[in-house]
């Protein structure tokens, strides 16, 4: 097994990682390597058969393929090791990673590593959907990628489960390749999307059922029907395909499998304010941290983590050992969930995002040291970011905490 060097290794040829590796390029680091499994950049956003893209990052608008390849080019332009068709199987705690190409397994290390995997959507495995297997069930990437690639609408009259920006997309992808709907689902009481987002299904005559579920898919060769809840009720709906969109989770299978720590909350990495894992090796941006950005969000985020890096390896950011945040029920996550002090980088991750678990009404309050220094009275959405600013001193804190205080 063959085994080369980089002083840095980025994992992940989305916007995040593209966009940190031009960082480190333009930041005087000589050799950064791009490793990419696809054979083109760009990652979830290559499925989107839609805009805008690139606003932001390129001063004009894109769509996902056209955006994939405005990337490339923004690597070939900068000099970065690109190497497609490239799988990480293996992070190894001194930097050393196990890499799965056409030519066999290879070894490559790097004195730091950065993690850009993203995030995928839960398929009906995750969600513990029964029934028959018939062909037709996806997911909204697995939809996108039909699409986008191959020209092919898989379904007419799909039950469509989620209700999310994707899922908003989804119909949109749908409606506009000659599918319609027979109606969208959501298990919840109320939709995770906001108006007026949320008013797009019954504008386009799109039945939109809340607290209404998938008990059992039906069908042989392909999805012939599914047998939905809706309180005590138990109903059939006839169709030729599910579609499941929308709950995220990062894509963090190579921490999951090293002894590289992962937060209990995202389920991605545990990462400081600088993007840098427990592990001080190794960093990571991007979707794999929290599910679910845009583009470019993950694009700025990624660039600021890749400046970071360069700091870091210029010998700007300690090591110190983190402390780590809590945080009250209904929190879902904090980002980013360690501290540690001692840095002055003025990059990085600037502030605190935060992620409820489920809706509530109450006081939001970041506590540092046992003083609160924050607080926020709102009806806090799931999945919604929340942003909080990170106060000064709080990186010489020994306990940083985010309490809730629920109110009728």
């Amino acid at each position: 097994m063959s085994q080369q060097s980089s002083d840095v290794i980025v994992i992940g040829g989305g916007p995040s990682g593209v966009a940190a590796a031009i960082a480190l390029r333009q930041a005087g680091v000589e050799k950064v390597t791009l490793l990419e499994r696809e054979r083109h950049l760009g990652g979830a956003t290559r499925h989107c058969s839609h805009s805008p893209f690139g606003m932001l990052e390129f001063g004009r608008v894109y769509l996902g393929a056209s955006y994939g390849r405005r990337l490339e080019q923004e690597v070939s332009r900068h000099g970065i090791d690109l190497r497609y068709g490239h799988s990480v199987t293996r992070l190894g705690e001194d930097g050393e990673l196990q890499v799965s190409s056409d030519a066999g397994l290879s070894s490559l290390s790097g004195k730091r590593i950065l993690v850009t995997t993203g995030t995928r959507e839960l398929p009906r495995s995750a969600r513990m959907v029964s029934g028959d297997r018939p062909v037709g069930v996806l997911t909204t990437g697995a939809l996108q990628a039909y699409v986008a690639f191959h020209k092919i609408m898989p379904f007419k009259r799909p039950v469509i489960v989620g209700s999310e920006l994707v899922t908003m997309s989804a119909i949109m992808t749908c409606l506009s390749h000659g599918a319609r709907p027979v109606a969208v689902l959501e298990p919840r009481d109320h939709a995770l999307v906001s108006a007026p987002f949320s008013w797009f299904p019954p504008l386009v005559g799109i039945p939109f059922h809340l607290n209404a579920r998938i008990v059992d898919i039906v069908g042989r060769a392909r999805v012939e029907a599914v047998k939905i809840q809706r309180g005590s009720v138990i109903e059939t709906l006839e169709c030729d395909g599910v579609l499941f969109s929308g709950q995220f989770t990062p894509e963090a299978s190579l921490f999951q499998m090293s002894r590289v720590e992962t937060d209990r909350g995202s389920l991605g990495p545990a990462v400081d304010q600088n993007g840098r894992c427990a592990n001080p090796i190794y960093f990571a941006a991007g979707n794999v941290l929290r599910a679910v950005e845009t583009g470019g969000w993950a694009y700025r985020e990624g660039r600021a983590i890749g400046r970071t890096i360069a700091a870091d390896l210029a010998g700007a950011i300690p090591a110190d050992t983190p402390v780590r945040i809590t945080y009250d029920d209904p929190v879902k996550l904090v980002v980013p969930n360690l501290l540690r002090s001692g840095s002055t980088i003025p990059v990085g991750l600037e502030n605190f995002q935060l992620r409820f678990l489920r809706r509530a009404k109450g006081t939001l309050t970041l506590e540092v040291d046992g003083v609160t220094v924050w607080r926020r009275r709102a009806n806090w959405m799931p999945e919604t970011r929340i942003q909080v600013p990170r106060p000064a001193g709080v990186l010489n804190a020994d306990k940083v905490h985010f309490g809730f205080q629920a109110q009728a």
